[in-house]
């Protein structure tokens, strides 16, 4: 693998060199006023990210995985239901955690490739008369499959029901680089990672707690100790962790923070959806198809790119980094050895894409498949051209 190509991954994802020199910073006080001017620009701007006025956000030594689980601990008790959607990997891991912390989870199984089903999220949730369903969990983009799913819609399924359920929403691979709209579609607890649309490294989980949210912790009985927002809470109002704060990935995010923000976040999300629609007229151009099964689902952070019927897609991924030092995403779990994946999140530009694209082409003909070099290329170079905002820009 060569440090001199970019990945496409999808996450970690490249980072800018300006924010890896700001996570490298000499040590300070972080019981000190100092400190204070790091992490409270990071909660106001991860609150703006988010799209909420009233979040409590809260940064944990972690990732997205810790952040799934300060969702579940501050929340919620032993025994309680959770309804969830499966349909990929990482909804599949969060059903697990859920299962290991001694939660009751109803399952909606869901063929990977589609979108989380809001009307089977309703009937579930009309059926549940009682009450008895403490959660609702729901993937914003699944990252192994490539699939965007209509938060908004799941929380009509709450609304319609009048069911007074949490939602809890992993956007570990949307946030910062997708829409996301936390107070709009009525999140309860929203989770993401440092490592992805932050173009940090990993280490930080980061979350957002509605009010709704907060209130549930002073019942919630699963044991927590350094995923207690309670705890960090308390901390915070002494410009302060309750432990040793990542002083320089908080650094390293504030400067993020400011960098998204300069760009414009309307004009990330755009750029995130023009660099993934020319992967799509790529993999269009190369005569295969996306593991997500609409346009609809498509995710403007990551392509999940179905091979040939016999074909091990895993071959891609491992020729790409063996003979051309370029990094691809493997396909997980039910997609494993049928799909590789191209990230694209993060610090990406168009001309950063086209050089992925060509890589994989290169990778493809010389495992045999029937790729024409040039024509996925071809393809994203045309829409590049006519469909970047700086393009329509100058035509008018």
């Amino acid at each position: 693998m060569s440090f001199q190509n970019p990945v496409f991954i999808p996450g970690p994802t490249n980072m800018p060199e300006v924010l890896r020199k700001a996570c490298d910073m000499p040590t300070i006080d972080h019981r000190s006023p100092l400190f204070g001017k790091i992490l409270n620009p990071c909660l106001d701007g991860v609150r703006k990210v988010l799209k909420s006025e009233t979040a409590k956000v809260f940064f944990f030594p972690s990732t997205g995985t810790g952040g799934w689980e300060t969702a579940l601990t501050n929340t919620l008790s032993a025994g309680d239901t959770v309804l969830a959607a499966r349909n990929g990997m990482f909804s599949h891991r969060w059903i697990d955690m859920c299962q290991r912390h001694g939660l009751d989870v109803r399952i909606l199984e869901t063929p990977w490739g589609q979108g989380l089903p809001a009307d089977r999220y309703e009937e579930a949730l009309k059926a549940d008369t009682g009450h008895r369903i403490k959660a609702v969990l729901a993937t914003h983009n699944e990252t192994a499959t490539g699939v965007r799913s209509d938060i908004a819609a799941v929380r009509r399924a709450l609304e319609s029901t009048g069911h007074p359920a949490l939602l809890f929403v992993d956007g570990v691979s949307s946030i910062a680089s997708m829409d996301f709209r936390m107070e709009e579609w009525g999140v309860d607890v929203a989770v993401t990672g440092s490592q992805k649309g932050f173009m940090l490294p990993a280490g930080l989980a980061i979350v957002g707690f509605s009010e709704k949210a907060m209130k549930a912790t002073a019942t919630a009985g699963l044991p927590r100790t350094f995923f207690d927002v309670r705890d960090m809470g308390k901390g915070y109002d002494a410009n302060a962790f309750p432990y040793t704060p990542p002083v320089g990935l908080l650094n390293g995010l504030k400067l993020s923070l400011d960098m998204l923000f300069e760009e414009g976040l309307d004009n990330v999300f755009a750029r995130h959806h023009r660099i993934a629609e020319g992967v799509r007229r790529a993999v269009s151009a190369w005569g295969l198809e996306l593991c997500a099964v609409s346009p609809d689902l498509y995710s403007d952070t990551v392509s999940a790119i179905r091979t040939p019927e016999g074909f091990n897609a895993t071959n891609i991924v491992t020729r790409a980094a063996s003979e051309y030092g370029m990094a691809f995403g493997v396909g997980l779990g039910e997609v494993a050895g049928k799909v590789f994946r191209i990230g694209h999140l993060g610090s990406l530009t168009d001309a950063m894409m086209l050089s992925g694209l060509a890589t994989a082409e290169m990778v493809m003909a010389d495992l045999g498949l029937d790729i024409k070099l040039g024509s996925g290329v071809a393809a994203a170079q045309e829409y590049y051209r006519h469909g970047s905002g700086k393009a329509k820009k100058a035509a008018a």
